[in-house]
Formats: C-alpha cells, sequence, structure tokens
C-alpha cells in the first residue's frame, strides 16, 4: 500500500497536487517587485532619442531590430504575472493614446522601486499604496497648468509637423524632419470634416531599395501585386469589388449529366462560355473598367475580360478589400451580379508602377478627396522598413491624438521635473504616513530625466539637479538638452521638445494603476498545470500497490 504523507493544512491542503503558493511580504511582494525592476530596467535602455536598440527573435524565429517599448513586451511574450500586468497598462496605454508605453513601464518600475524601499522601513503596502493614488490625483490636477502649446488647426501643416515631430524623433533621430512631414501630409490629406480621423486610413507600403528620402505619399491605396489580365492601366475608371471568384459558377449540387455525342458535348461546354461571357459583358456594358476581387480569376474569365478590356486585380486580403472598397466608395459583392450605380466605385487612376524592381498597382485619387492615404517606404532592409514602420505609426497616433485634444506639455523631462517639485511642497502639507509615499512618487518621476540622461552618456544625477535648479527659478519649461555635451538644459519650448498632454494623463493613470494594483498582492497561488510535470513520487512510497 502507498504511503500516505499528509499536507500542510491550511490553503495547500484544499488545493491539487503540485499547486504552488506564495504568501507575505518576502515570498509575495519582494518577489512581484524584483520581477518588475529587473523588466522596466531592461526597457528602460530604450528610452528617448538615444534609447539602446534591442534585438529579439520571437517563437517563430522572426527578428526584430527595435527601440520601440510597444514592439518589445509584444515580442517578448512575458510568463511572470506581476510584470504581465505591468505589460497590460502598457497595451492599455498603446490603445489609448498609441505612444508612451515605455513611459508607463518607466514609472511604474521606479514607483515599485520606491515602494521596496517604503515596506523595507515598515510602511504598510495600503498606506503606499493610498499615497500613490494621491500623488497622481495630485499630478492630474497640476498638469493642465502646465500646458505650453495647443494645435487649435488640425489642417495647419506646419503646426502639425511641430506636434508629430518630438514622438517620431524619439524613434528615428536625424530623420526626423522628413518622416514627420510624410505623416503631416498624409494625415492633413485624409482628415474629415465631420467624423473622427481614423488611424487605420493611413496605410503603409514597404518596398525594397532606394532609401528612405525616396518615400512618399500617394492619395489612394498601393498594392504590391501584378494584375491577372492584360489591361494594366485605367483612368476615370469605374471600379467593381467582389468578394467571390470571378469563374464559372459551380453549382451548389452535385448533378450527373449523360451526353451522348460530340455535339452535346460542344453545346454543354457552349452554354457555360456564352453564360460568364454575358455576365462579363454586362459588366462591361455598365462601364465598369476595373474589378477586384477577393479570389481567384479563371482562364476563361480572363480571356473575356481581355477581351472587352476590362483591367483584373486580385487581393487576397480580405481586410484590403474592404479598405478598397471604402477608398473607392464602392459596394463589395458577394456573387458575380451586374452592380447597380449605387454599388460602383469611381477611382482616377488605376495604373502598374514599378518602384525600384517591385511591381506596384496604385489605385491613385488624383481630383476627388480620398478616404486613403499611402505611405510608401522605401529602405535598404527589412528591419530598417520594420523600424520606419514604427515611427510613422507613433506619428499618425499622435496626429489622432492632436485632431482630440491639441494640448501639448514640455518634453525632454520638464513636465516630470515640474511635477516632482509641486509633489515634494505637497507631501510636506499631509499629516499621516502616505506624505512618504508622495515623496517617494516625486523621485519616481525623476527616473525620465535619468533614463535620458543616462541613454545619452550623460551624468544623471548632475542633469537632474540642473533641471531642478532652472525650475526653481520659475522656468518650468527647462528639460534635458540631449545635444550638449555638459549635462546642459534647454527650454523645451523653443526647442520643440513637446509631448501629448494625452499621452502623459493616460501613461501616469495607467503606471500607477499598475504598480498599486502590483502592491496590493499579498499572496500568489499557481494551480497545477494541466498536461505539465508529474509531481515526483515520495520516497518510500510503492507505486505497484
Amino acid at each position: 500500500m502507498a504511503l500516505h504523507i499528509p499536507k500542510a493544512p491550511g490553503v495547500p491542503q484544499m488545493l491539487k497536487e503540485g499547486a504552488r503558493m506564495f504568501s507575505g511580504l518576502e515570498e509575495a511582494v519582494y518577489r512581484n517587485i524584483n520581477a518588475c525592476k529587473q523588466f522596466a530596467q531592461s526597457v528602460r535602455s530604450a528610452y528617448g532619442p538615444n534609447g539602446m536598440n534591442k534585438m529579439i527573435i520571437n517563437h517563430i524565429e522572426k527578428q526584430f531590430v527595435t527601440s520601440d517599448a510597444g514592439t518589445i513586451i509584444r515580442e517578448l511574450d512575458v510568463e511572470h504575472p506581476a510584470a504581465k500586468l505591468m505589460v497590460l497598462a502598457s497595451q492599455m496605454q498603446d490603445s489609448e493614446v498609441g505612444d508612451g508605453t515605455n513611459f508607463v513601464i518607466v514609472i511604474s518600475g521606479a514607483l515599485l522601486e520606491a515602494a521596496e524601499e517604503l515596506l523595507r522601513l515598515g510602511v504598510t503596502t495600503s498606506e503606499i499604496a493610498e499615497g500613490y493614488e494621491k500623488a497622481m490625483d495630485k499630478c492630474l490636477e497640476i498638469l493642465p497648468e502646465l500646458v505650453n502649446y495647443e494645435i487649435k488647426d488640425c489642417k495647419n501643416f506646419d503646426e502639425v509637423v511641430k506636434g508629430i515631430k518630438p514622438s517620431i524623433m524619439a524613434k528615428q533621430y536625424g530623420n526626423e524632419d522628413f518622416i514627420a512631414g510624410l505623416v503631416a501630409k498624409a494625415c492633413i490629406a485624409i482628415l474629415p470634416e465631420k467624423t473622427t480621423f481614423n488611424v487605420d486610413n493611413v496605410r503603409i507600403c514597404k518596398i525594397l531599395g532606394a532609401g528612405l528620402l525616396q518615400s512618399e505619399v500617394l492619395s489612394g491605396m498601393v498594392f504590391k501585386r501584378e494584375v491577372e489580365g492584360e489591361v494594366s492601366n485605367a483612368t476615370k475608371a469605374k471600379v467593381a469589388v467582389y468578394s467571390c471568384p470571378v469563374d464559372i459558377t459551380q453549382t451548389e449540387t452535385k448533378g450527373t449529366v449523360l451526353i451522348k455525342s460530340a455535339d452535346e458535348l460542344l453545346n454543354f461546354s457552349k452554354g457555360e462560355e456564352s453564360l460568364l461571357e454575358k455576365q462579363i459583358k454586362d459588366i462591361a456594358d455598365a462601364g465598369v473598367k476595373v474589378i477586384v476581387a477577393g479570389a481567384k480569376f479563371g482562364d476563361m474569365a480572363l480571356h473575356f475580360l481581355n477581351k472587352y478590356g476590362v483591367m483584373a486585380v486580385r487581393l487576397n486580403s480580405k481586410f484590403d478589400l474592404r479598405r478598397l472598397a471604402r477608398t473607392v466608395n464602392a459596394t463589395v459583392l458577394p456573387r458575380l451580379t451586374t452592380p447597380t450605380a449605387e454599388e460602383l466605385g469611381y477611382c482616377d487612376v488605376v495604373r502598374v508602377d514599378e518602384v525600384g524592381d517591385t511591381r506596384v498597382v496604385v489605385f491613385s485619387m488624383e481630383t476627388s478627396e480620398s478616404r486613403i492615404a499611402t505611405v510608401v517606404i522605401r529602405g535598404s532592409t527589412d528591419n530598417y522598413m520594420d523600424d520606419i514602420e514604427r515611427a510613422i505609426d507613433d506619428g499618425v497616433n499622435t496626429f489622432k491624438g492632436i485632431a482630440r485634444d491639441g494640448r501639448f506639455l514640455p518634453g525632454a523631462g520638464a513636465t516630470e521635473i515640474e511635477l516632482a517639485q509641486r509633489l515634494l511642497q505637497y507631501a510636506d502639507t499631509l499629516p499621516g504616513l502616505e506624505q512618504y509615499a508622495v515623496r517617494k512618487f516625486a523621485v519616481a518621476l525623476e527616473s525620465v530625466p535619468r533614463a535620458l540622461a543616462d541613454n545619452s552618456g550623460a551624468n544623471a544625477t548632475e542633469v537632474v539637479n540642473n533641471i531642478y535648479k532652472a525650475h526653481r527659478n520659475n522656468e518650468k519649461n527647462v528639460g534635458f538638452d540631449i545635444d550638449t555635451e555638459n549635462n546642459g538644459v534647454c527650454d523645451a519650448t523653443e526647442k520643440g521638445v513637446l509631448d501629448l498632454y494625452v499621452l502623459k494623463y493616460w501613461g501616469l493613470k495607467y503606471a500607477v494603476g499598475a504598480a498599486t494594483t502590483i502592491l496590493k498582492v499579498d499572496q500568489i497561488i499557481m494551480a497545477k498545470r494541466a498536461g505539465g510535470p508529474k509531481p515526483k513520487a515520495p520516497a518510500g512510497s510503492d507505486d505497484e500497490s
């Protein structure tokens, strides 16, 4: 008979065999804080214009070389439950603002690091969390006072470039003027009058070869595909969009046809042919010059399309098909029928172009206002173009933020130091133990200019002291100057280093939310994984019985 070993009393007794449980300060809280500190440390070195790149090879062996925190954390596939909370906060920031993912991780990591020191001094987690939340409320109260620039007209090209440039500078330092110009041109071209700006309407097409400065913006869509038939150009074209194959229609039920003579065989195939020809002739008679389909074009259909001079384009992605339908203002038809005037789309020019040595199909809207713009990126390697794409994506999201709320705060660590200075004054007015947490919150805010200084090779302590010194003289827009050799500071407004108000607002909210949630965890219970390794049998047990 197997030897029965009793489990320890308490929660472990209730759980399945193989489950693990950690509780208390030492086992749970410090453990979580350490994991989050390590995670924040690794991402922190990628912060700012001089941030280092990370090389990540994900689970499907795809290689990424980037300093974009959003991509880094998405591809890392973090397992630790506490670090996962930071990742979730960062992803929320990405979906809300589209930029500032690294800011959330740097701040929440610094808050947890500061909390560890307070915990070792004997302050309880609830008091720290309460102090942090009070400090955050105070920060959000102060933020509107620090606004130093506002864009009121989203169609003013120069102002938009000024607003977009800093977010691109963080990813592509040196090319920010050119890329900001591309993004501003693409966004302003498709900004709707009544509805809100949709990020998805700025498409990106990456074509290998040439250099970044050969990139351009086209109103309309560009696809890396060849046309199916012989017709490769159409102007002022009516466009029909189908989600079905353009081919002889298959019958819905199976049937058997008995053919007794050669004439019957000829007539049978002729009937199919004439039916298909009639369908395509009717479509061509409706004035259609371009047919776009989401599935294959049959050989017979192509023959008739060439005969009636109709251009044939195939798109494999149903999302691309929908976007194109939105661009040309057409309705996607599920069956090969003759479209009505309302279902037809219109495009000024549909042509096959050669960019470098890549053949592309361009749907270009030259006179009418386009709903979609495409940025054609040129570059020498795929990795480089991917990084440019991420920079453009941040720029487009910044434009979305400007369209929603055009207020800006000074960047370069100026906002954080001003908030820290005000919080230290606020902490002196608090009677309880949470004043220590508020002070630590102010210290945690210093981690942003510190990260900028460290990544630029400057002395972080001296930089922070210089910024504090300027802020005490009521120069609240002064931040770290990454271009100086001697730990210098500059006026962020004059230098054009601006951060979106919504970015800071939501970034602080999510960072504090993640940090307080992690602090309030006092037990970690990990159930045994299904299909995981079986627990080893204790010594002395008899398996055969």
